[in-house]
């Protein structure tokens, strides 16, 4: 999303199973210095590396950011610090996992235990609870990485006895700030909304992979074009 609050989609992969077993159709063979065998090992790989190549690829065709904007899917400690190493800060929903800790006033806890053992605020305020924490990953060298980070605990709009965390790895915004950004991610969804539902991303049936990009290619290209004139119809309206 842009200055002006347009999304674009800037590239995509489909992934698949890293078993050639599991892979309906005929798998092509293709010269490996081509950008269709690159693109299709690229989809055995887990989508979390794949998101951190899509990341550098962006970066390096000149596309800037502040912010990457994600769901508990790609949320984890290893995950925040590859953005950090791009330069790039991270808003993101957290896991409420067992398997994921924080740094919280020197103990190592989960994002509910940090939960249970913080009074939360009480009244019409906008989040539950704010609290500084540090991100740990240990290497395989036995050192770690680490970095600061903001936890923001909300209610959950859908239950109100529930609770979301959210994280950022950008310390000095604000709890409000911090929930205005990753509201923005909404956005995502009803670009996927759009695609499936008005410009037919899900018509194509065939087992080509090439073909499969080819299409999800033409449908975001339209969607951007239709987001470009919506953009100019909407400024030149403003102006007279």
């Amino acid at each position: 999303m842009d200055r002006w609050g347009t999304s674009l989609p800037i590239n995509s992969v489909l992934l698949s199973s890293s078993k050639d077993k599991n892979i309906l159709g005929k798998k092509p063979s293709f010269d490996h210095r081509t950008l269709s065998h690159n693109r299709q090992e690229m989809t055995k790989e887990k989508g979390t590396t794949v998101m951190i190549r899509l990341l550098k690829e962006a970066l390096g065709e000149g596309i800037s950011a502040k912010y990457v904007l994600f769901d508990s899917w790609f949320s984890n400690p290893r995950q925040l610090l590859d953005i950090l190493g791009l330069k790039l800060h991270a808003i993101a929903m957290i896991k409420r996992s067992a398997k994921c800790y924080y740094e919280f006033e020197g103990k190592r806890m989960t994002v509910k235990q940090i939960f249970a053992a913080c009074k939360k605020r009480r009244g019409r305020s906008k989040y539950l609870l704010s609290v500084p924490v540090k991100i740990h990953v240990k290497q395989e060298d036995v050192s770690e990485e680490t970095a600061a980070a903001k936890i923001v605990c909300v209610r959950n709009r859908h239950n109100r006895k529930d609770w979301i965390a959210l994280i950022s790895t950008d310390v000095n915004l604000s709890e409000e700030e911090i929930i205005r950004l990753y509201g923005r991610r909404w956005d995502i969804e009803v670009f996927f909304k759009t695609c499936k539902s008005y410009l037919h991303l899900r018509s194509y049936y065939g087992l080509s992979y090439d073909a499969l990009t080819a299409h999800v290619a033409f449908v975001f290209t339209r969607c951007m074009l239709l987001s470009v004139a919506k953009r100019n119809d909407e400024d030149n309206a403003h102006s007279g």
